[in-house]
C-alpha cells in the first residue's frame, strides 16, 4: 500500500473545496493515526554479551593433548568464573521437568546438546556451538618466514 504525507492529503482536500471545519476535523484524526501509540517499541536495552569457551578437559591434558571445546557467551558484566554453574543450573531445571525427569542430563556435553534454549536463557548464559569443537594451541608467536 502506497504511503502519502498528511499535508499532501490536506493540500489535496483543499483543491478539491472540502469544507474548512471538515478539512480540519479530517486532518486532525489523521495526524493522530499516523502518530506511533507510545508503549509499542520500547523493548529493553539489548544484554551486552562476552564469548567464553568452557574447554573439556576431564583429565587434566590441558598441556600436551588436543581436548575439546564449546563456545558460550554469558553478559559482559558477569565473571566468568560463573560459566560453569550456570550450565548446571541449567541442566538442574531441564531434569525437573517431564521430559527431563526421561531422560535426564548427566555429563555437561549432554546438557549443551540437548537442554532448550529457555533453560540457558533463564540462568543468562547463551550456547553457540551445541556439539564440540576442536580447541588448537599456540605459542601465540608468528614464524619468521
Amino acid at each position: 500500500m502506497a504511503k502519502i504525507d498528511v499535508s499532501k492529503v490536506a493540500e489535496i482536500l483543499k483543491k478539491n473545496q472540502i469544507d474548512p471545519s471538515v478539512l480540519r476535523r479530517v486532518i486532525e484524526e489523521m495526524n493522530l493515526a499516523v502518530q506511533p501509540d507510545p508503549g509499542d517499541d520500547e523493548k529493553p536495552p539489548a544484554v551486552k554479551k562476552q564469548f567464553v569457551v568452557l574447554l573439556s578437559d576431564p583429565e587434566g591434558r590441558m598441556p600436551k593433548n588436543d581436548f575439546v571445546a564449546w563456545v558460550l557467551q554469558l553478559p559482559e558484566n558477569e565473571s566468568p568464573a560463573t560459566t560453569a554453574e550456570r550450565v548446571f543450573r541449567s541442566a538442574y531445571d531441564y531434569n525437573t521437568t517431564k521430559k527431563g525427569r526421561l531422560h535426564p542430563i548427566k555429563t555437561v556435553g549432554e546438557a549443551l546438546e540437548n537442554v532448550p534454549a529457555k533453560h540457558f536463557k533463564e540462568a543468562e548464559v547463551w550456547v553457540k556451538t551445541k556439539v564440540p569443537v576442536l580447541v588448537v594451541k599456540t605459542d601465540n608467536e608468528i614464524p619468521k618466514e
